[in-house]
């Protein structure tokens, strides 16, 4: 059976992650340990980690600490995000909408199991989170925290009390939602569509103050050289991006993931054989890597799953999960909820259900 691509995120995004968690009263050098993980790797340079074993910290950091609002603190999300050189990039933009925007092509440097984009809205723009690329499910609180930080830093680089219009969850809503209410200091909604949060174009449009045009320059160009160390700059990775933001509108033809790049087909296939790659390739890599996320969330039905990524009729989504996994759809999604498709660094029973 053919092994996904491996997604990762950054040390430094780690490092901050640990510090809440600390600052939460939890004990992470046993979590650390119990978890698998190295410590001293978290302070190698450039060192990256992969999007399961950062979900299984997670899922033994709220099991721990008894708090299933972890990670909704807004001071503690201010104080220990760790945005790295991205943060930096996006402080030096004219104005907030410029500012979140650059993280459409940065987001990799920090994780690149992340995927953000940005849609407008008559109030405003929409900012959306989706993460992918992991055979484990997605605690809800890494997602929450996430775009906590995201509203966290729009407060901080526009020195404002900004209040989203919206912040919606695809999870079910909590007894309480108060501290989703406090966190975000507005209206929540569950069970939606998305992971997204909604800023006004007033917000969006106003200058930040620390617009600096020559130190943004200098901050590109640090972050072109780190995706081209991790590969994204490559005309696949930018083929697989497309082709995962259209899935759910169908299959994706290559002129339309061609138009959408801004290139002609004909320049796109040049590129993609110059990589030694095709675009049905492309398309079933990226469709196997979003089955894994969408079959560990019990929130979607099979049935879901196939619409989600573009198949016609179950039946060929059924001879598709045969092919990349080996067993039917509802078998795969059974092991991973069993733990079966975790390797031998997880620790046993650690899974959460």
């Amino acid at each position: 059976m053919p092994q996904p691509e491996l997604r990762t995120s950054s040390a430094a995004w780690l490092e901050g992650v640990l510090g809440m968690f600390e600052a939460e009263g939890l004990d992470v050098p046993a979590l650390l340990r119990d978890a698998g993980f190295d410590a001293e790797s978290l302070h190698q340079q450039n060192a990256r980690f992969p999007v399961d074993e950062i979900t299984m910290l997670w899922q033994l950091a709220v099991s721990r600490v008894g708090k299933p609002t972890l990670g909704l603190n807004r001071d503690l999300a201010s104080t220990y995000s760790n945005l790295g050189t991205v943060g930096h990039a996006m402080a030096c933009a004219p104005d907030l909408k410029t500012s979140l925007g650059s993280l459409t092509r940065y987001m990799a440097v920090i994780s690149d199991a992340t995927t953000f984009s940005m849609n407008d809205d008559p109030r405003g723009h929409w900012m959306s989170l989706e993460h992918s690329g992991g055979s484990l499910p997605i605690p809800r609180q890494r997602v929450e925290y996430a775009l906590l930080t995201l509203f966290t830093f729009a407060r901080w680089a526009a020195r404002r009390d900004l209040r989203p219009l919206m912040v919606e969850f695809v999870y079910p809503a909590p007894a309480d939602d108060r501290p989703h209410r406090e966190a975000f200091g507005c209206d929540i909604r569950f069970n939606c569509a998305a992971n997204r949060m909604l800023l006004s174009t007033t917000d969006m449009t106003m200058h930040l103050p620390t617009h600096h045009p020559v130190l943004a320059e200098m901050h590109e160009h640090l972050l072109e050289d780190q995706l081209s160390q991790l590969g994204q700059t490559t005309t696949s990775s930018l083929v697989c991006a497309e082709i995962a933001r259209r899935l759910q509108q169908g299959e994706p033809r290559r002129q339309d993931v061609a138009a959408g790049l801004g290139i002609a087909e004909r320049t796109l296939q040049r590129r993609l054989q110059e990589e030694s790659v095709s675009f049905q390739s492309l398309l079933d890599r990226t469709r196997r890597e979003l089955a894994q996320q969408y079959l560990a969330e019990q929130r979607h039905t099979l049935t879901d799953v196939a619409d989600l990524l573009g198949f016609v009729d179950a039946s060929n989504f059924f001879r598709a999960c045969k092919r990349w996994f080996g067993l039917p759809p509802a078998q795969y999604r059974a092991r991973i909820w069993q733990g079966g498709l975790v390797g031998a660094r997880v620790p046993a029973g650690a899974l959460l259900n």
